[in-house]
């Protein structure tokens, strides 16, 4: 459904997007995780023909040219700048939006509907954009995506800066939407929602990407080991410890370790309470990009 091969784009020295090559099947939610200024961005803008890449090729649905009147038909985008306009009504916006895509009529308005109902703004669909919170422009910003009905979305950072109960909703709705059978490509900062939400995940830095696999496959790659904190009781004379103790206290790194916790009980060692921190997306990410403060 989406492919891009190899695809470069710089600005002056700045070398935003490297070779990047991504492929998405029709259905499917893939996250793009990066650091600010990884290139997440860009790429979109290149797979959307918003840019023109220096270098490379994209396929959207087997054509080549993503500014074509009805290759742009079947692509939603929620960029992470709300694309609104704050003097109209919710209403308003949806509607000019769908008549850019030649909607007009009763199929207009079921559009709009369905859109202010995903949305969770019926309620306030006449209102003035400039009167809604943070969290409801972003709902309005997924929305003007979908009005066309497109079967591919690409969400660059949608529930950035919202509340709780918005971001829940906006969550809930991409989950209803990739339900439906929607391609989406998704970037977000954060880990949980890629882990919630995508089928698989690729992490990229410097304009390039650095690993793409499940969520599940790039914990057991590159999520490096559990960590095993216990409060030890009785410990019997002769038991070699993998870690010293630091008073009643063991902590060790281990890629198996409850197996390890269980031989440690075998051989006499008594657990007051142990407690296991797994790897996780954002261990991935730091293990891959670093730690580095980013600007």
């Amino acid at each position: 459904m989406i492919r891009a091969r190899d695809l470069r784009k710089a600005y002056a020295k700045i070398q935003a997007v490297d070779g990047v090559s991504l492929e998405l099947v029709a259905g499917e939610t893939f996250g793009l995780l990066g650091p600010n200024g990884a290139g997440k961005t860009t790429t979109i803008y290149m797979l959307i023909g918003a840019l023109r890449p220096d270098d490379g090729e994209v396929a959207i649905n087997g054509s080549t040219d993503p500014t074509r009147p009805d290759v742009r038909r079947q692509i939603g985008v929620a960029p992470q700048v709300e694309a609104l306009y704050d003097e109209l009504s919710a209403v308003e916006n949806l509607s000019f939006f769908g008549r850019l895509y030649s909607l007009s009529g009763d199929r207009l308005k079921q559009r709009v509907s369905w859109c202010l109902g995903l949305a969770g703004l019926a309620a306030r669909a006449g209102d003035r954009v400039k009167t809604y919170s943070g969290g409801m422009k972003r709902r309005l910003n997924l929305a003007c995506a979908l009005v066309h009905d497109p079967p591919v979305l690409l969400l660059d950072e949608p529930t950035a800066g919202v509340d709780p109960q918005s971001r829940n909703h906006l969550l809930d709705s991409i989950e209803e939407l990739a339900r439906a059978g929607r391609t989406i490509l998704y970037t977000t900062h954060y880990m949980e929602e890629a882990g919630r939400l995508c089928d698989r995940v690729a992490i990229m830095d410097q304009g390039k990407i650095l690993a793409v696999d499940t969520v599940d496959e790039l914990l057991r790659k590159h999520g490096g080991d559990s960590m095993l904190e216990a409060e030890l009781g009785q410990i019997p004379e002769g038991v070699s410890l993998p870690a010293p103790l630091e008073g009643n206290m063991l902590r060790f790194a281990s890629d198996q370790p409850f197996e390890d916790a269980n031989r440690l009980r075998n051989a006499g060692v008594q657990f007051v309470r142990f407690h296991v921190d797994r790897p996780s997306l954002e261990s991935v990410f730091l293990n891959l990009t670093g730690r580095r403060l980013r600007d």
